[in-house]
């Protein structure tokens, strides 16, 4: 059996769904022979890492840990889901305090067990932030940290296909960027319908104004409608497409859908969120985002909303202000 590496993968959150979908994805996809699972819920660990004995992963070899250092010792590449979910009724930014400072003690470990990791993922809410802190107190690269921020560009493709009754496919270009969270900018602009320009499309009997609208919102909210429908939290598809960006840092097929990276540019500084990312063994690297100004609007005030965010977990003492962080982590100038 082949695989991309042998080096070794740490599954964070593995006791829970979206782990237990990461662990079973990364061992479909033939990632690596060397998967560690690690929780702090030993009983659903365990159970977890039975369960992918009983799958017959050929050449694969789980093993599973509660102690933190055991874990990452050795590790070169890392996915967290390992914050609180978010239930019914909540955003993902109700998750802010708690999840911040899980991301502040990872970031904490990362430097401390296992500085030299090569790719680490972020998908616990709200990624942006979390993403963000575990950056900054890990000592690594921008390009060494991604978050997870495909799915709201998915979704988009998938209310599009559905639309229009054709094949998801069918539907390129798609992307939202900015926050992952209500505050994302929905981009029209780079989006195809069998290589009609969406922005042709919208206006007319096809895509009404007011239906374009309703397809942003439930872009938007795709991730309580999954919570609505199923009564918890999305799990399929944040472990797949995680897998799917941490198998591009090991050299797979390059992720080209949005993710999370840190960025500083003109008008936009010192924040982690969705961008033109592509992942690649090289890491992640960004193009600057361009798109109507309507769109650029959208992605000023999402970025006002992340800096307030920013502001919060600053205020909460989980990390320094901006101008501080460069002492922390020196790749952060």
């Amino acid at each position: 059996m082949e695989f991309l590496t042998n080096e070794k993968l740490v599954i964070i959150g593995a006791a829970g769904m979206i782990g237990s979908n990461m662990a079973q994805t990364a061992a479909m996809l033939h990632l690596t022979p060397n998967i560690c699972l690690y929780d702090v819920y030993e009983p659903g660990l365990e159970g977890v890492t039975e369960e992918m004995r009983h799958c017959g992963f050929e050449g694969v070899n789980f093993t599973f840990t509660t102690d933190v250092k055991e874990a990452l010792t050795g590790a070169k590449y890392i996915i967290s889901s390992g914050g609180a979910p978010r239930k019914q009724g909540m955003t993902r930014e109700d998750l802010l305090k708690g999840n911040a400072g899980v991301a502040e003690q990872l970031g904490k470990d990362i430097k401390s067990y296992c500085p030299d990791v090569k790719h680490v993922v972020i998908i616990f809410n709200p990624a942006d932030i979390t993403g963000l802190v575990t950056l900054i107190w890990s000592g690594l690269k921008p390009s060494q940290v991604s978050t997870l921020a495909a799915l709201d560009s998915i979704r988009l493709q998938s209310e599009l296909a559905k639309h229009f009754g054709v094949a998801q496919s069918e539907v390129t270009g798609c992307r939202t960027y900015g926050g992952h969270g209500e505050a994302m900018a929905v981009f029209a602009s780079t989006a195809k319908v069998n290589g009609t320009p969406l922005l042709d499309l919208i206006g007319t009997d096809k895509l009404t104004n007011e239906q374009w609208e309703e397809i942003k919102q439930r872009t938007i909210k795709g991730g309580a409608n999954i919570i609505n429908l199923r009564g918890r939290s999305s799990f399929q598809s944040p472990a797949y497409v995680s897998v799917r960006m941490i198998e591009a840092a090991m050299g797979g097929t390059p992720f080209t859908w949005p993710a999370g990276r840190y960025v500083s540019f003109e008008g936009i500084s010192h924040i982690m969120m969705a961008m033109e990312v592509t992942i690649s063994k090289n890491g992640s690297a960004y193009e600057e985002v361009i798109g109507t100004a309507e769109e650029m609007e959208a992605l000023k005030k999402s970025y006002e909303h992340l800096v307030k965010m920013r502001q919060e977990v600053i205020e909460l003492g989980v990390v320094p202000p901006v101008e501080k962080w460069s002492e922390i982590n020196p790749n952060l100038k």
